[in-house]
């Protein structure tokens, strides 16, 4: 390299990130928890092989996390503090709203259908981040293109939603059938 150039080596820091341990703590947490309800949300199938069995690799997958996030937290607990952990907690309770909106969602197909829903959703979402005008249409078409996606090509049964019944029965078997 000359002597000219601005360019420094890339510098890692030395101490903790914001909010790891908040992190590696609530990670454990919630898989622990998840991991203490295995035994009652899912059942023990006779004569099946340990790799066969339903709550095989879902366990397995859920004491990793456990694991690996106890040995992260614990490596990490010996490192400096750094400020602004609890700045990046609020920037994860804020991230909470999205879980809202998708168990939202999840409500609102069984009522309003999976078509009007998805359009809906994506609409209100697009509007939500911040997009405007003809982003919005787009957001639409996205929802659009998504259940005919999971009802044509991937022949997902979806039920219709309630308010289907309030429709003309030659509409409401179109409806049903397609969306």
């Amino acid at each position: 390299m000359s002597e000219n150039t601005t360019e420094e080596p890339h510098v890692f820091p030395v101490g903790r990130r914001p909010g790891e341990i908040l992190f590696a703590t609530l990670t454990m947490v919630i898989a622990l928890a998840l991991l203490a309800a295995i035994f009652w949300q899912t059942t023990w199938l006779p004569g099946k092989r340990l790799a066969a069995q339903p709550r095989f690799w879902p366990g397995l997958s859920l004491l990793g996390v456990v694991i690996f996030g106890f040995l992260h937290a614990m490596s990490r607990l010996r490192v400096t503090r750094t400020p602004g952990r609890w700045i990046e907690a609020t920037v994860w309770v804020r991230s909470l709203e999205f879980i809202c909106w998708y168990m939202l969602y999840v409500w609102a197909i069984p009522v309003v259908g999976y078509l009007s829903a998805t359009v809906l959703f994506c609409s209100a979402l697009a509007f939500r981040l911040g997009y405007r005008g003809r982003m919005i249409g787009w957001a639409a078409l996205f929802g659009l293109c998504v259940v005919l996606f999971f009802k044509t090509a991937m022949n997902v049964k979806i039920p219709g939603g309630a308010i289907y019944e309030f429709a003309p029965e030659s509409l409401r078997y179109i409806l049903l059938r397609y969306f």
